[in-house]
């Protein structure tokens, strides 16, 4: 046999090509509600970033991200998602914050087989009951955030909780995950309250949760549901009371934009922060020249997505599905988001998440140092064991 027969006969089975000559990224998320700083535009700068580091190309084939505001309602964004992927070859989406939007477009890209990387969604059902082959969760989940928050707050004598909850499967979800892990500490829950995605007066709410004398209220929400929530909590003197908030979802970007007097004493819980290492600041720095802002997780997370995606096309020779699906399943993740990352069966990238505390204006020594890591959590810890997920790819 010649040379080129066994080079043939040595190759993978799936041709090495790249279809329409093109690798073309959507980022789908919220650009204009109440995740718009969570993720936003920003999202879409860090899914850039990962493209002009890789070099702009993959395979000799250009790569090319495009976006989109699904406005946090997910039948807005199953049509965008059909239409990308029907008609303007997108081969994969990513980002998805809002968790019924992120579970809707896993749906469908399921159902075209194509591949989608969630880092602004929460819900573990994403890697659970509605796991998919082509379905990846990769920044953070409720069920992380519950350990690392929900876990700290118990063993600081916070055991017992009552939830402030946003209406839509991210708040059920955390709001489970969480009473769950605080009763699995010996913990007790003494009720729940739920508010519509979005609302501006949560008076009634937490008067709710401050006569319920619970020590710890549980802000199962995100974004300008927690910054508003936190805002509203200290004109009722909650804090001053002497119970305590518990920011179940909230990262750098709402801590900034709440601002450190506000915010200052919060337990929280990120898979990144900027300041952590050499390589976090260096990159980190980068996107601040570009934005004017430091990275939170969902957006550093992005940057990683996005680039082991790439990583992925370029090792398989390939953007076809199921050959891209096999390597991100295979590939350890090591980059300026996580080292040592590994994904599961179910999708799941597990990777380190921080336990942080949010600083004292008099403890900050520059603009966006607003963070003490009081403790690391280990992936294997934080995340549920895929066999355990409910996934019903998982044997």
């Amino acid at each position: 046999m010649s040379a080129a027969l066994l080079a043939a006969a040595a190759a993978p089975a799936f041709a090495a090509e790249i279809s329409d000559g093109k690798v073309k990224i959507g980022i789908l998320n919220d650009q204009s509600g109440v995740y718009a700083d969570f993720g936003g535009k920003w999202s879409v700068e860090a899914a850039k970033m990962a493209v002009e580091d890789f070099g702009g190309k993959v395979q000799g084939a250009t790569i090319e991200v495009i976006s989109a505001d699904h406005q946090n309602k997910p039948d807005i964004a199953a049509n965008i998602a059909r239409q990308w992927y029907d008609t303007e070859q997108v081969d994969a989406i990513m980002e998805l914050t809002t968790s019924s939007v992120a579970l809707a477009v896993q749906g469908i890209s399921a159902e075209k087989k194509k591949i989608d990387i969630v880092t602004g969604a929460a819900t573990t059902d994403l890697t659970g009951k509605a796991c998919s082959p082509y379905g990846f969760h990769w920044a953070y989940d409720t069920h992380s955030l519950a350990v690392g928050t929900g876990g700290a707050l118990v063993k600081q004598g916070g055991d017992t909780w009552y939830f402030l909850t946003a209406d839509y499967a991210f708040g059920y979800s955390l709001e489970e995950q969480t009473s769950n892990f605080v009763k699995a500490q010996g913990g007790k829950v003494l009720g729940s309250v739920r508010h519509p995605l979005a609302t501006t007066d949560y008076s009634s709410f937490l008067l709710q949760a401050q006569a319920s004398g619970a020590k710890v209220i549980g802000l199962a929400n995100a974004g300008l549901d927690t910054a508003n929530s936190i805002k509203q909590a200290a004109e009722f003197g909650i804090v001053a009371g002497g119970q305590r908030l518990a920011a179940l979802l909230f990262t750098l970007a709402e801590v900034h934009g709440l601002g450190l007097e506000a915010a200052q004493g919060l337990t929280l819980t990120e898979g990144f922060y900027w300041d952590r290492n050499d390589e976090s600041r260096e990159w980190s720095k980068r996107y601040m020249e570009r934005t004017g802002r430091m990275p939170n997780m969902v957006q550093a997370g992005t940057y990683s997505a996005v680039t082991q995606y790439l990583k992925a096309i370029d090792k398989s020779g390939t953007d076809e599905t199921e050959a891209v699906s096999e390597e991100l399943h295979a590939m350890p993740v090591d980059d300026i988001f996580a080292h040592g990352g590994k994904v599961g069966p179910n999708g799941r990238m597990i990777h380190d998440m921080y336990l942080m505390e949010v600083k004292k204006p008099s403890e900050s020594k520059q603009p966006w140092d607003y963070y003490k890591v009081l403790a690391t959590i280990p992936g294997d810890e934080a995340y549920i064991k895929p066999e355990e997920s409910g996934c019903p790819l998982v044997d």
